[in-house]
């Protein structure tokens, strides 16, 4: 099979939720409610995408517990997706720049490129949104990201001390040049082309 064909992104819907919950308490230390992310697909400024794997079974996720007072005030939850959540990235489009706020893949799946499609996605969406250019923020000691959303042409461009709640860790804010600017769309058009030869060949 493909890999290109295998792996595939689309819109997050709700019915997604539980398994990117999952793949957030996986990946970070501190993560939000599941509510949280109802109110995230509700917000006309976010955009979220999640990356499926068509060939995976989906994953066992815990059922939220419900009180009875909750069963009545909220609405029926939607049957969960059939589809495998493998990764998801989510943004915000603010006036003329876009912030990615969570990017995250599971961890079986990761070293595989992933991350650098679901990133490449959200720069997508932002050249198509018209924004001027993408931000957001790195743990310090996340080396290997940081060397990933650079070669996507992220600069440093500030520090947020004791960003992060869990240890007090600074977070590196990092922004790319203007994305709608001839040379960074030809950047960007070649690092999707390396990507995909890189990625879309035979599986074993």
């Amino acid at each position: 099979m493909l890999i290109a064909a295998r792996y595939q992104v689309r819109t997050m819907t709700t019915a997604d939720i539980a398994q990117v919950a999952a793949i957030e308490r996986e990946s970070f230390p501190t993560s939000w409610p599941q509510t949280a992310y109802r109110r995230e697909l509700a917000n006309r400024l976010a955009r979220y995408i999640v990356a499926v794997d068509s060939s995976a079974a989906v994953p066992e996720t815990s059922p939220r517990p419900r009180s009875f007072l909750g069963f009545l005030r909220r609405p029926p939850e939607p049957p969960p997706t059939t589809d495998c959540i493998i990764g998801y990235v989510g943004m915000w489009l603010m006036v003329d720049e876009a912030h990615i706020v969570a990017i995250a893949v599971r961890e079986e799946y990761r070293r595989q490129g992933l991350g650098e499609l679901l990133l490449a996605e959200a720069i997508q969406i932002a050249l198509a949104s018209g924004q001027e250019n993408v931000t957001l923020e790195v743990r310090r000691s996340n080396t290997g990201a940081q060397a990933l959303y650079e070669r996507y042409g992220f600069l440093k461009v500030g520090v947020r001390p004791r960003y992060y709640s869990d240890n007090r860790e600074d977070a590196v804010i990092m922004s790319t040049p203007p994305i709608r600017s001839g040379s960074y769309q030809e950047r960007f058009a070649e690092l999707r082309r390396s990507h995909a030869r890189r990625w879309s060949r035979e599986s074993d």
